[in-house]
């Protein structure tokens, strides 16, 4: 998987209208619940990369009869909360933390074994932050020494019984692995955060039929509720989308486009970081999708200026900090980022691998264990190693747009897990970007 190169030329700007793929946490989630639904769901805007598609076939391999008309249309035949058969092998869930974490709650709770297998990366993500309130519920989980996959489940004697959990961090993927368990338990479970965390699965559930409690950093259901089938239309992600906002909003001069952008308000922290930092971003034509709020962004290039980022705004721009440093490498005057050590802890290292780029770039970048101090330069081009990680590859790609030099970013194959087609849709608004395999 490390055999694809992204070259991108120097300089250029980005215009035009662009639509980027379906999001992925909704696409996810979109078939996770169609399939424990009673009768038929159709998903359009389904996200075909690669994460998406092992979430998928997972649930083809629990006996779910999924139709694909179209890429990105799916019609998805619910067997019900307890229809799902085991699956003849171990569920490979590539690199996708997301269907790992949130399968872990969901099949807690089947009276049958599984095995959740994932990549090198995905084999070295933390789990014990999701097993441990599972395994407080009843849950059997067996992991490694390291408390990371494969998770092996075995049935819980007795079922699992509904808890008040306080997960000491802010996550989406956490709090919905716990919600899906909860589906299966005796009794009202209920995950509080320290900041709201993305609400897309209280959302979905509920266009579903489940009767969901939901505040900031609060949400509770009642176990034994049965999913009614329902259409879903999944909104363009936020967090592909971001790359072209990037992209557009370095460029003094430039204007784009992006149609359809999911603007649920635990995803657009980095709206306002760039805005904080004199992008103009205008949101258009305000609407819903399937209880998902949906704008078209109109961004102007201006010039950026360096700043603390605030700390609130970290749990809703987490996954689009890469491109928040490299923002802040065109900058002028100094970024500081804290409060962000869930970096750490993704696809890859993003704190060093962003840091150790921007420098093989001429940027000062320096690295601290909960965020980053950059000082906005000049990029000179060079050759990076994205680490095997998508988004660290695509804000490198995007990068390009600023430097004097062409820029090399090596161990792209990744990118394929989140926006498909990236390449060719940057190119198409006026990156010069090259891939090599």
């Amino acid at each position: 998987m490390n055999d694809v190169t992204f070259i991108v030329q120097p300089g250029g700007s980005l215009s035009g209208t662009v639509r980027v793929p379906g999001d992925k946490s909704i696409s996810h989630r979109a078939v996770m619940l169609a399939s424990l639904a009673e009768g038929s769901s159709e998903v359009r805007g389904f996200l075909t990369g690669e994460d998406c598609l092992c979430t998928m076939n997972a649930f083809r391999a629990m006996g779910v009869q999924i139709e694909q008309p179209e890429p990105a249309r799916l019609r998805v035949h619910g067997v019900g909360l307890h229809g799902l058969r085991q699956p003849a092998a171990a569920l490979d869930l590539g690199n996708s933390g997301t269907s790992m974490r949130l399968m872990a709650g969901l099949l807690a709770a089947q009276q049958f074994p599984t095995t959740l297998v994932g990549d090198e990366s995905l084999s070295r993500r933390p789990m014990r932050r999701i097993v441990e309130p599972l395994r407080s519920m009843g849950a059997r989980i067996d992991t490694t020494e390291k408390n990371t996959a494969p998770l092996r489940i075995h049935p819980a004697p007795g079922g699992l019984k509904a808890i008040r959990y306080a997960s000491p961090v802010a996550s989406a993927q956490v709090k919905s692995g716990i919600l899906l368990a909860g589906l299966y338990a005796a009794g009202r479970t209920e995950v509080t955060e320290p900041e709201a965390s993305r609400d897309h699965t209280e959302r979905m559930l509920r266009a579903f039929g489940v009767e969901v409690e939901a505040e900031a950093g609060r949400a509770a259901l009642r176990g034994g509720q049965a999913l009614a089938a329902a259409d879903i239309d999944v909104p363009a992600d936020i967090s592909s989308a971001t790359f072209f906002m990037l992209g557009a909003a370095i460029v003094p001069g430039s204007e784009l486009l992006l149609r359809d952008v999911g603007v649920n308000p635990t995803r657009t922290g980095v709206i306002e970081i760039l805005r904080r930092m004199g992008a103009e971003i205008e949101l258009r034509n305000p609407r819903q999708f399937g209880g998902e709020p949906v704008a078209d962004l109109l961004v102007r290039g201006r010039p950026l200026r360096g700043i603390a980022v605030d700390k609130a705004l970290v749990a809703a721009a987490i996954d689009e900090f890469p491109a928040v440093f490299i923002a802040a490498a065109c900058a002028a005057g100094e970024t500081v980022v804290s409060g962000a050590e869930e970096l750490r802890v993704k696809e890859s290292d993003r704190i060093q691998a962003m840091c150790d780029g921007l420098n093989a770039l001429g940027v000062t970048a320096e690295g601290r264990p909960d965020g980053a101090r950059i000082v906005g330069g000049r990029l000179w081009g060079g050759t990076v190693d994205s680490r095997g990680d998508h988004r660290v590859a695509m804000s490198f790609a995007i990068a390009g747009l600023r430097a004097e030099q062409p820029i090399r970013i090596l161990d792209c194959a990744n990118v394929n897990t989140s926006f498909p087609g990236f390449a060719v849709l940057a190119a198409g608004a006026g990156l010069g970007i090259q891939v090599h395999s």
